[in-house]
């Protein structure tokens, strides 16, 4: 290769070398016209330093607004009612209306019509059977001797319990039974027996007892069981009194 050739390919290598120093300069000029003197990773920090900053906050927020909620439900529990006093006085009114079953001792008062062969002359055969009048007299006597709970039938008496006389039998709940009529009332044993002697009612019915045969038996039992009364009360619209 001659001295020629030689020199015209370091002549081309110098030029090339010029051009590549002369771009990188102008894309780092171009850079910087950009970014104005400032450095931009720098901007990236700047924004992410302000970030955790304003969460730092937020979270600070959060957790006061917490504790706030919180005391205030500590200080709605303090003045929450008492529910062991809520639950003891539901369970009072459910025993008072006939709603959960009960046992104890009492009395059993049962209640027949005269015998059918008993047919006095000039007497009603009306005199003759056992009337709601009767049954009613019974249940009163024995309310009125301290009754605690009620059965007639086996169903229990609640207060809005009628008893209605239809033909020759007695309608209960909606129910009609035949006699004998059992009444039954768990409650102190000797007041309840007072109950049904002190009775102008029971006294009267016994009378048609002794004159023609009606049928009346008392007996004191130990342990009587009432079920739960199960129907319908009858009762829409109630006010507490007092």
């Amino acid at each position: 290769m001659g001295r020629n050739q030689l020199r015209e390919r370091s002549g081309r290598g110098r030029a090339t070398t010029i051009l590549v120093c002369v771009l990188a300069g102008f894309m780092m000029t171009v850079a910087a016209l950009a970014a104005r003197g400032t450095d931009l990773r720098a901007d990236r920090n700047a924004d992410l330093r302000d970030l955790i900053v304003s969460q730092g906050r937020r979270n600070e927020e959060l957790r006061l607004e917490a504790d706030r909620l919180r005391a205030e439900v500590a200080a709605l529990g303090d003045a929450a009612p008492d529910i062991t006093s809520i639950t003891g006085a539901l369970d009072e009114a459910q025993l008072a209306a006939s709603m959960v079953p009960v046992s104890g001792p009492g009395l059993r008062v049962v209640l027949t019509d005269a015998p059918n062969d008993v047919k006095p002359a000039g007497v009603d055969e009306d005199a003759l059977v056992v009337h709601q009048q009767d049954i009613q007299a019974v249940v009163n006597a024995l309310w009125a001797g301290g009754a605690e709970a009620m059965t007639i039938q086996g169903q229990r008496v609640i207060a809005t319990t009628g008893i209605k006389c239809v033909g020759n039998t007695v309608v209960l709940h909606g129910i009609p039974y035949a006699p004998p009529y059992v009444i039954e009332a768990i409650g102190p044993q000797d007041g309840l027996a007072e109950g049904l002697a002190a009775s102008p009612a029971v006294q009267i019915y016994q009378q048609y007892v002794d004159a023609y045969g009606l049928g009346y038996g008392e007996e004191r039992v130990s342990t009587l069981e009432f079920p739960a009364f199960s129907g319908s009360t009858g009762v829409s619209v109630a006010r507490a009194s007092g």
